[in-house]
């Protein structure tokens, strides 16, 4: 199983390298961002100790796909996509907050509001719903956006504000922005036959002071899909929703004992559980986008993402080097 989990490029220009959870990205002479999406499969805020064949390359895509299918409502950073695994944008200083949108009670909105909360991020639930019920409006429940390590945190608006972390003028594009961009990705999942359930957006600031989308969007790892048919029939039944997102991973390891707290170990992933991951991770990538997925060639992943970043990097010499 050939996957790529970590990298150590020095490409020409280059000024400094972030780690994330999954993406890693490399700053190119203050002007250029070169993100490449690692298979590294996070859960929990804690990465799991293998990679997921195909995971980077099906999650770029995905991305890269939406960000083209929105960018006439909201601006992004993205540029070029050079190598399957590999984003190319502009620099842009990201906001240390996530913009997390619901449009359903699933998820982390569920298991708070399992437990008696009916306010999440200072937005009041609604009495009387059942796991996987639709608000009546969507909902945003905004996220501390976490260095290596941490775990990302709920945050209201108001505190957001209070604490300058977003100026108010900023605040009020960030999230027209995401009822925007959740809007448009409810229309694009309907024509799959799906629902998007709940996403989260991230945004960053040009050079030039421009408020643009970044990072990953519409992805089963920062969104969750439910299918349309049967949808009605399971919320009567109380029946657990057929689902396409990462929570499949996060019930796996639940299941298993593990929620990310301390103390807790990770489960054994077993090469077959591996693999049954990727043929998910493929089949959330063949629904989502409507288009059969094509396996890139990873008999040298590391090699093939160089050779195509420094042939895009090449083509822009005259302007970054």
């Amino acid at each position: 199983m050939n996957t790529i989990t970590d990298t150590n490029y020095s490409f020409p220009g280059q000024k400094s390298v972030y780690k994330g959870k999954v993406r890693e990205v490399y700053t190119i002479n203050d002007e250029l961002l070169v993100m490449i999406a690692t298979d590294r499969l996070s859960a929990f805020d804690v990465v799991m100790p293998k990679g997921i064949p195909f995971k980077g390359q099906i999650l770029n895509q995905i991305a890269t796909q939406m960000m083209k299918a929105t960018e006439d409502l909201v601006p992004n950073w993205l540029l070029a996509t050079p190598d399957p695994n590999v984003a190319v944008g502009h620099l842009c200083g990201p906001f240390k907050v996530e913009m997390v949108i619901r449009g359903y009670l699933s998820g982390h909105a569920a298991r708070e509001y399992a437990i008696g909360k009916r306010i999440l991020c200072g937005v009041a639930m609604p009495e009387g719903m059942k796991e996987n019920d639709k608000f009546p409006e969507p909902i945003i429940t905004p996220s501390t956006k976490a260095d290596n390590g941490a775990h990302d945190e709920d945050i209201s608006r108001e505190e957001i504000l209070s604490k300058g972390i977003v100026s108010q003028e900023d605040y009020s594009v960030l999230e027209d922005y995401t009822r925007k961009l959740f809007q448009r990705g409810t229309e694009i999942a309907a024509a799959q036959g799906l629902i998007l359930v709940d996403t989260k957006y991230e945004f960053g600031k040009t050079k030039d002071g421009k408020i643009v989308l970044i990072d990953e969007i519409h992805t089963p790892d920062s969104s969750r899909y439910f299918y349309t048919e049967g949808y009605d029939e399971r919320q009567e039944q109380g029946k657990t929703q057929k689902q396409l997102s990462k929570e499949f991973v996060r019930q796996w390891l639940i299941t298993n004992g593990f929620q990310g707290k301390e103390g807790q170990q990770i489960p054994e992933m077993t090469d077959e559980y591996i693999q049954s991951v990727s043929d998910r991770y493929i089949e959330l990538y063949e629904n989502i986008t409507g288009t059969t997925f094509v396996k890139a060639d990873v008999s040298s992943i590391q090699d093939r993402i160089e050779k195509n970043v420094l042939a895009y990097l090449s083509q822009k010499n005259d302007k970054i080097i």
